[in-house]
């Protein structure tokens, strides 16, 4: 009942909006902008592209093209991607060309090309739509203030780095670790709000924190070798890019020092070494919500002013057996119990893969009504009413007295 009538509160706030579709020449030009391609950026695109699919928004012929994140000239859209292979300037010149391009949406995959593009966005008269997805940290990186306190062209859905589940896993592998290790980019956001999240944590839990702040790639071997020597018990990688595009060297110093174990914040890492990863569940299922956002948006459904942040509970937790026995760790009976899939002897327990690392990576059967009866239902529930923008704007200003 609550979702039938927020959809007509909805509907009724568009009034005054006039469908994307319906601009000039009925081809909207989406920008889909990611900061480099990792297998996490790989599902929420598939997530995406599945959607775009379904809603016969584009054909199969199509979807080839995009599958190879090649630019598409199509029947019913214009798609533009962009890849900054992990450079922040790179970044801004993607924005600034997806924009020159006559890009009408910006989909921003990654906490530093949202913020950039939020940035950028805020700096011109008639900004496009943007809908973020892949961002651990929103608020703390400016994108927006809160939920329903944000830019009235902002959209998007918060992938909720579960810390509060991933820290306690330290434990369950050794109730006696006193001294963790953990590598921070001070560049990045997303590492920064980790590091800071992951010292609380786990000093709630009894234990200490060293945490190493690096600048680039190069430095992560000096920077495990670092807190080896100051006796850590295991090293924790918050989210960040540099760990992760680093992370075979952080392995490799890890067992040339003893063989301790890694704990990524990142599930799929199991794939590349890390003896534990524990993520957010699923990343596969941010590109479908990114993609209801942006298809709603397109046919003029919802008004994204009003469309509050998304965030969704999930938890996964991997181990990898073999880089657990190939360090001398002996993985405990507890942190076995909370595994969710394991990897041993190169195979995973449930058939995840190193290019899809999830299950359930699939679109439910149903007709295109069906999915857009839905589809609106579930964004309904994230309609911001005037009251709950009232209440959050003066949460955040007896935050800042």
């Amino acid at each position: 009942m609550r979702a039938k009538l927020l959809i007509g509160l909805m509907f009724a706030a568009l009034s005054i909006a006039a469908p994307a579709l319906a601009q000039e020449g009925g081809k909207p030009t989406i920008a889909i902008l990611r900061y480099g391609g990792t297998t996490l950026t790989a599902l929420a695109e598939k997530g995406i592209l599945d959607m775009l699919q379904a809603y016969g928004l584009v054909n199969a012929e199509e979807r080839a093209i995009l599958d190879e994140a090649e630019d598409l000239d199509g029947e019913r859209l214009n798609i533009v991607y962009g890849d900054a292979d992990f450079d922040i300037p790179a970044a801004n010149i993607m924005v600034e060309d997806a924009l020159d391009r006559g890009a009408d949406t910006l989909l921003t995959l990654s906490t530093p090309v949202s913020q950039i593009a939020a940035n950028i966005a805020r700096q011109m008269d008639d900004p496009p739509a943007i809908i973020f997805a892949i961002v651990t940290a929103p608020y703390f990186a400016g994108i927006a203030d809160a939920p329903c306190v944000k830019d009235s062209h902002i959209a998007g859905t918060q992938t909720e780095v579960p810390y509060d589940e991933f820290v306690p896993l330290l434990k369950a592998q050794d109730p006696d670790m006193l001294v963790v290790g953990a590598i921070v980019n001070l560049a990045e956001p997303n590492s920064v709000f980790g590091a800071e999240r992951i010292t609380k944590l786990a000093e709630e839990l009894g234990m200490r924190v060293e945490v190493t702040p690096v600048v680039a790639i190069a430095d992560l071997q000096l920077a495990t070798a670092s807190l080896i020597s100051k006796g850590v018990e295991a090293i924790v990688l918050p989210a960040g890019y540099t760990t992760s595009i680093g992370l075979p060297a952080i392995v490799e110093t890890a067992a040339e020092h003893g063989g301790i174990p890694i704990f990524s914040i990142v599930a799929e890492h199991v794939y590349r070494g890390a003896t534990v990863g524990a993520d957010f569940y699923s990343l596969y299922r941010e590109g479908v919500i990114a993609a209801r956002m942006l298809i709603a948006h397109l046919s003029g459904d919802i008004d994204i002013s009003r469309l509050s942040v998304n965030l969704e509970p999930g938890f996964t937790v991997a181990i990898n057996l073999d880089a657990a026995a190939e360090a001398g760790v002996a993985i405990s009976d507890d942190l076995l119990a909370v595994a969710d899939w394991t990897i041993e002897n190169g195979e995973s327990s449930e058939g995840v893969t190193p290019d899809l690392p999830e299950v359930g990576i699939e679109l439910e059967e149903m007709s295109l009504e069906e999915r857009r009866e839905a589809d609106l239902a579930f964004l309904a529930e994230l309609y911001c009413t005037d009251e709950m923008i009232a209440e959050q704007r003066a949460a955040l200003a007896q935050t800042d007295e």
